[in-house]
């Protein structure tokens, strides 16, 4: 009897904005979206807890390779938390810890708190977190009953908008940059008010640059792919909408083809940036490029689908030659 052997998938590029569920990790959600497109290689751009929903851009093919770049990004966050009670994993998932009585918080104290949280700040990472250490995830040594010193490090809140606040609920509106745990931000704002706290909900709004509104849900998706896989494929963003913060540069036809060779080029006028995005004249991205020492641009990350379409235009018009 012979062993059907698995499809390894279709080759797809773009970046998907999903909606993540509440109760799956970033990572079943990711091969749940990647199963519908019928993708062979996808990624996603940083953890969200179980408890927490919204915005994961996940990357297919040659979007992978920019997915660091989405991980380095600014992020937004909506947010409730219970004050008067803290458990070990800093949400409702976790075991209670502890149990304070909440003081009575004017709307005057609460603000004060929370515009002493904006800035950067030192946070002290939390053991239930997707962190590693020596190979292992902090969360399943937690999960062993074992505790390991992590470092505080720096991360930025850039501002703290105040939703609703009922005398032991609060529900916030964050904007802070990559690495930020909203989870250790409503405890510390809870120990700031005499009391502690924990996270009670929480939603991605924004990363980078792609809104919650934009998202799509792994039902919708379900739904949408039912009228095929071009309908699917309609709704993934370009490759180098991740790093549109990065210069554009459009080469000769002679330099895309050094570039693509892997050899360094020389421009005669260079933006002020050390990574560049790199355009052939018809407008293909062909990936990005890393301004050298010596003032020439060598190829940092190149496209597979941009060399393929090349390769493929240059056969045609030898053909038609």
């Amino acid at each position: 009897m012979t062993t059907k052997r698995k499809s390894p998938g279709r080759d797809v590029d773009g970046i998907l904005l999903l909606d993540k569920p509440i109760g799956i990790s970033s990572n079943v959600a990711l091969q749940r979206a990647k199963r519908i497109f019928q993708a062979r290689k996808a990624g996603h751009t940083g953890n969200l807890d179980l408890l927490a929903t919204g915005v994961l851009p996940v990357c297919f093919g040659d979007a992978t390779k920019v997915s660091s770049y989405l991980l380095d990004a600014d992020k937004r966050y909506e947010t409730t938390g219970m004050l008067g009670v803290m458990t070990n994993t800093g949400d409702t998932e976790g075991e209670v810890l502890q149990t304070l009585d909440v003081p009575d918080i004017s709307q005057e104290q609460l603000n004060t708190v929370l515009q002493g949280m904006v800035g950067k700040v030192q946070q002290v990472p939390p053991m239930f977190s997707a962190l590693k250490h020596q190979g292992q995830p902090l969360y399943k040594l937690a999960r062993k009953g074992i505790e390991i010193e992590r470092k505080a490090r720096t991360v930025e809140i850039y501002a703290i908008e105040l939703l609703d606040f009922d005398g032991q609920h609060l529900s916030l509106d964050v904007r802070c940059s990559k690495g930020t745990y909203i989870r250790t931000l409503v405890e510390d704002i809870g120990t700031a008010l005499g009391t502690c706290a924990h996270v009670t909900a929480l939603r991605r709004t924004c990363a980078s640059d792609y809104p919650i509104e934009e998202c799509m849900s792994l039902e919708q998706l379900q739904l949408l792919a039912e009228d095929g896989l071009e309908r699917l494929d309609s709704l993934l963003r370009p490759v180098d909408s991740a790093i549109e913060h990065l210069p554009a540069v459009e080469l000769t036809a002679q330099q895309t083809l050094l570039i693509i060779q892997g050899q360094s080029i020389e421009l005669e006028s260079l933006p002020d940036n050390s990574l560049l995005r790199l355009y052939e004249q018809s407008g293909l991205f062909l990936g990005i490029g890393r301004v050298r020492d010596d003032r020439r641009v060598a190829p940092r990350r190149l496209m597979r689908q941009s060399s393929t379409e090349l390769a493929r235009a240059r056969t045609i018009s030898s053909i038609s030659e």
